[in-house]
This record gives C-alpha cells, structure tokens and sequence, in this order.
C-alpha cells in the first residue's frame, strides 16, 4: 500500500496527524507546502499524486526565483488529509515539533518521469513553473531519494 510506511511511522492515539488513507482524488491537483520545526527547521513539500501526497524534505526556505537550487529529500507519501494539518506533533514521535501551513495552492502538471516531474504552481508564494530533478547517487548526495527543485526562467 501506498501509506504503509506513514502509517508505520505514526500512532494515531498520540498524534493528532490524519490517519492514513489513500482518498479518491478532486478533479483539481493540489500542492501544499509545510513548514516543520521539528530536530531541524525544514520544508514538507507535497505534490497530490493519485490519492496521496508525494513528498519532499527541503532543507531550506523553497525557491521563489529562478537560479535558486535547494535539496530535495524525498520521503513517505502522505495522505491528502496532511495537506490541512498544522499543529504539534508530540516529543517522542516522528517528526515531533510543529508543522505550520507556509503555502498552497493548485498545481498543473507538465511532465513526469522517474527523474525529471515538471509542474506549475499557483500558490500564494510559489508562482510558475517549477523542476524536481533526480540526482544521481554521488559521495555528497549518496542515496537514491535526492531531488533538486529549482524555479524555472519564464
């Protein structure tokens, strides 16, 4: 299952975090960015794929202008209700710390493979076309979950 690996990771009588459950999706794909103070400040960045959130630990504030590259970690799809959480999540559990909305919006996209997703957002902040780009595994990245995610020049 898609949420297998979240819903390891959570207990739902400590946390108050959605549950879970892939959804069936609304005719219109949606983007949420997180702001998550937890062991250290980072960015959830999430993507509606199907019925879950594809997503992403991004290091550093997301980029809002062209020429700007961050890190992008992928990690465990989220459920869509995520898209909606903000709160605390209690020490002790994974990612305790706070989560707090930092943008959202729709998004449309423009191509997606297994190392190039192409979209664009209409958020609040992040406005325009954007790249996720699979890096390859090198002695400073190691890993097959390291993206970059960059604003396109318009």
């Amino acid at each position: 299952m898609q949420l297998d690996e979240y819903n390891k990771k959570r207990d739902p009588a400590r946390t108050t975090e959605p549950v879970g459950n892939v959804k069936e999706p609304g005719a219109k794909k949606i983007f949420v960015v997180q702001k998550h103070s937890s062991s250290r400040l980072h960015y959830d960045f999430r993507l509606q794929t199907g019925g879950v959130l594809k997503s992403w630990a991004i290091p550093k504030e997301p980029p809002l202008d062209p020429g700007i590259r961050r890190l992008a970690v992928e990690t465990e799809d989220h459920p869509l209700d995520y898209a909606g959480f903000e709160g605390t999540i209690p020490a002790g559990e994974y990612g305790a710390g706070t989560v707090e909305l930092w943008d959202k919006g729709e998004y449309t996209p423009e191509k997606t493979s297994e190392k190039e997703i192409i979209f664009e957002l209409a958020g609040k902040k992040m406005q325009g076309k954007y790249v996720l780009v699979k890096l390859k595994p090198t002695a400073k990245y190691p890993g097959e979950k390291n993206w970059l995610i960059f604003k396109k020049k318009e």
